[in-house]
């Protein structure tokens, strides 16, 4: 129900297939179509009562959109009328059929529900010949119709593949533009209002996904649809050689989830490192998550030994040396602060053990006291922190968050 969508070929009524060939002349056949002419108006008003009996999506209707609907109802059969009389007018389109309704009208009733409408108007039609036009007639109208049917029926299907094709552009632009605001740190009211005309459901966890683009566009339409399948919704775009994608579902309900999200969807990526932002709350909260994701992005080089998906947390040393501010800030507050303000010692211990090559024993001779208060100690610098000093790439973590958080105080 979309207009100015002309099918690409027009029916020419000739051959056998139409049925009319059975009609003794041309004379006959225009006569017959006068007859059908002037019940047009009786076959509208059966086809919508029908409508109304047999579907409840049409009962629920406003009063406009009915009104279309009795339009298009009347141009089919106006339009079968046309199609039947005269083989030498100008071919006969059956797109025509639903030229006469809006575009919107696309939206508000579904593929389903047309084909709905088609089959009520043929019925309607048919059981009109039957008992209304004369005998001699019917033969000849009811092959027609068939025929008749099958045309606007393919002409409904192109309708909607055309207004499909002209969705998905429009939702792919929609789309991009949408992430491109989370990227910019653009995100308000009015990014939520164009995230919900593409599905976007508020109120539910989301992180950003940064990695290499594919080089098949196609790939993000297999992406969109693994997501989906896992219960998620996906909104992706391609900027430059990346691939900025924002994850959102009721399974993210951490870091470690929306990892396992990212590892699950690895395989649209093109080789290299992924990098998942921290899990927010909400898409205005979003370009958190980017920023972190694409500052992670950007230094992972700096680690080729890590895994090939990881949370941005996991850059922190890597985003450090690379001068991003918002890194540094966390490994003061988050690691830093907590470890000089906690009792016993900690602080000490950590760079004592750290210079002594991870030695219990070592730190223990250092600083006058048994190895098993060392071991205790390491035990709540991880309670503290989150970190082990024990393991070297959280040791590597500790020391840099010593040296930033010295540099800052």
């Amino acid at each position: 129900m979309a207009k100015n969508d002309k099918a690409t070929t027009p029916v020419r009524r000739t051959g056998t297939s139409t049925g009319r060939t059975v009609v003794s002349s041309d004379r006959t056949r225009k006569a017959i179509a006068k007859r059908l002419m002037a019940r047009t108006s009786a076959m509208t008003t059966a086809t919508l009562e029908e409508m109304g009996r047999r579907h409840s999506w049409f009962r629920s209707l406003s009063a406009e959109e009915r009104s279309w609907i009795s339009i298009v109802a009347r141009s089919g059969i106006d339009g079968f009328v046309q199609w039947f009389a005269d083989d030498d007018a100008e071919p006969y389109s059956p797109t025509d059929v639903f030229d006469v309704a809006p575009r919107s009208m696309t939206r508000k009733i579904s593929l389903h529900q047309t084909v709905e409408l088609v089959r009520t108007t043929i019925d309607a039609v048919e059981a009109h010949i039957e008992t209304e036009m004369p005998r001699g007639d019917r033969q000849v109208l009811r092959t027609a119709i068939v025929h008749y049917s099958r045309e606007v029926a393919f002409a409904a299907a192109e309708v909607y593949a055309r207004a499909a094709e002209r969705r998905g552009t429009w939702d792919e632009r929609l789309e991009s533009l949408v992430v491109d605001a989370v990227v910019r740190a653009d995100a308000d009211e009015q990014l939520v209002s164009r995230a919900s005309t593409l599905g976007w459901r508020p109120g539910i966890n989301l992180c950003v996904v940064v990695g290499r683009a594919p080089t098949s566009e196609h790939e993000l339409h297999v992406l969109r649809r693994d997501g989906e399948r896992m219960h998620m919704t996906v909104l992706a775009a391609v900027q430059s050689d990346r691939l900025v994608v924002i994850l959102a579902g009721e399974n993210l309900v951490d870091d470690t989830a929306a990892v396992t999200a990212g590892e699950a969807l690895a395989s649209h990526f093109a080789p290299g490192p992924i990098v998942v932002g921290p899990v927010v709350a909400d898409l205005t909260l979003a370009p958190l998550s980017a920023r972190a994701a694409l500052s992670g992005a950007r230094a992972a080089r700096a680690w080729p030994e890590g895994p090939r998906v990881m949370a941005a947390i996991d850059l922190l040393p890597e985003q450090v040396l690379s001068g991003n501010a918002d890194a540094i800030t966390w490994l003061v507050d988050e690691v830093y602060n907590p470890l000089a303000a906690a009792s016993g010692d900690l602080m000490d211990t950590t760079v004592s053990y750290l210079d002594h090559g991870c030695s219990v024993e070592g730190t223990g001779r250092a600083m006058f006291i048994h190895p098993n208060t060392v071991r205790y100690r390491l035990k709540r610098i991880q309670d503290v922190t989150g970190y082990s000093p024990s393991d070297p790439r959280e040791a590597y973590v500790l020391r840099l968050a010593i040296t930033v958080g010295r540099l800052r105080s």
